[in-house]
């Protein structure tokens, strides 16, 4: 019997913090569930330290790792460059290897998954991520008032409706993006099929049980802190997508009802850029934290805050996103302050009673929440943290790529076989 041998295509790196987080833990539950997983990805220069670390890690779960590198420039060329690489390394591999499926993250990597499927038969497991043309018209990346970039989206939604007609599964982030999709008029064979799997946060490791006793004290020393000062945290890189400056406009008004409150930014972002925004909303540099963390210590960070805040540009593409610092904070037990129309975030802190959604970016919007924040009507940190479990939990998505894994190409034979063992013994 032919291994079950599977190609991954991802056009984001193993040593970018993403792939880390949204990639490697799910195909290392797939090996050892019994999968022969062959992985390609684009390696960034500036990361380049860190690919010995990363060859380390995949060879000892399992993982085949063929990486290739990711060209910044010209625009527009050198993707397709990356494009045409990525489809000579495919087809070497593939006559080697005779791979049943092609699992390909976002639209990229998806035009050779469907060349794949035309040509060899293969089956086509297109993990959307979002609206990826939408997506960099609304980010400002892709100008429609320059011919080129007007083309190039107008190519990507022509692929799109393909990607979605042909693919034997797709895989998005929301609920909200699965019915968009299943309600499109111009696709043929509604519904056709999605699984919804958001952004993941591994709960062991987001864990507030696991913060040892003093840590925090540590940071708040390191960070200029005072015991009893309100904190509100932000995590992850700040801009396109993310508003600052309307947090900053949130944050001054919670200024005004608690003068001494701290808002931290736990990111890599250059701490000018955040404290010229500050500059600009009239609020003093005594009043913000900047720190850049290692994975290891965000949990710790996330700890000390009394609530979360995020706010993401709530436009189409975004419909369809699922930010991995929802499911972080929760896992912490923090309540999350976020605004309306963005995938399913909204939602979750309703239906969880998670935290507080800010319907529109006013004055009056935001002291409606602060005033929701003294009057802490969300659920328990606890809860918050099992509701976390229940929708984010790293396994209960494992859990789900198995399931449509098993349904397009089957069930390993070694793994029934160890079944079989284990039930015997």
């Amino acid at each position: 019997m032919a291994k079950h041998k599977v190609l991954y295509l991802s056009y984001d790196g193993m040593t970018d913090p993403l792939g880390q987080s949204q990639v490697i833990p799910y195909l290392e539950n797939l090996v050892a569930k019994g999968y022969e997983i062959h992985l390609i990805s684009f390696e960034k220069q500036e990361r380049a330290d860190r690919k010995n670390e990363i060859a380390h890690i995949l060879n000892h779960v399992g993982i085949v790792w063929h990486p290739l590198d990711y060209t910044f420039k010209p625009p527009v060329l050198s993707t397709l460059y990356d494009i045409w690489n990525l489809r000579k390394k495919v087809k070497e591999l593939h006559l080697k290897e005779n791979f049943l499926m092609v699992h390909c993250r976002s639209y990229i990597t998806a035009l050779i998954g469907q060349w794949m499927k035309n040509r060899f038969g293969v089956q086509f497991l297109f993990d959307m991520r979002g609206f990826f043309a939408d997506e960099r018209v609304e980010g400002g990346l892709w100008n429609q008032q320059k011919i080129v970039f007007k083309k190039i989206y107008q190519f990507f939604k022509k692929k799109e409706k393909q990607f979605f007609e042909q693919a034997d599964c797709t895989v998005c982030l929301t609920h909200t993006g699965k019915k968009i999709i299943q309600e499109m008029p111009h696709l043929d064979g509604q519904p056709v099929p999605v699984e919804v799997i958001p952004c993941c946060a591994d709960t062991s490791h987001f864990d507030p049980k696991k913060i040892e006793k003093g840590t925090q004290a540590v940071y708040k020393e390191r960070l200029k802190i005072d015991e009893g000062r309100f904190i509100l945290t932000y995590l992850g890189s700040v801009g396109t997508w993310y508003m600052l400056p309307e947090m900053l406009d949130f944050f001054g008004v919670l200024l005004i009802n608690k003068p001494d409150a701290i808002f931290l930014f736990v990111t890599a972002e250059n701490p000018e850029f955040i404290l010229e925004e500050a500059k600009r909303k009239g609020i003093s540099p005594n009043s913000i934290r900047i720190i850049t963390a290692a994975r290891s210590e965000v949990p710790v960070l996330l700890s000390l805050a009394d609530a979360g805040i995020f706010f993401i540009k709530p436009v189409f593409s975004k419909k369809a996103s699922s930010p991995t610092k929802q499911g972080e904070m929760m896992s912490m037990g923090l309540p999350v302050i976020c605004n309306s129309n963005v995938g399913d975030s909204d939602y979750l802190v309703k239906k969880y009673n998670s935290g507080i959604v800010v319907e529109d970016f006013s004055e009056v919007a935001y002291q409606a929440a602060i005033n929701d924040l003294d009057n802490k009507g969300w659920a328990s940190p606890e809860v918050i943290r099992k509701h976390a479990k229940e929708f984010f939990d790293l396994e209960k998505g494992a859990s789900t790529y198995l399931s449509i894994y098993e349904r397009l190409i089957g069930t390993p034979k070694n793994t029934e076989e160890t079944k079989l063992t284990k039930s015997i013994h």
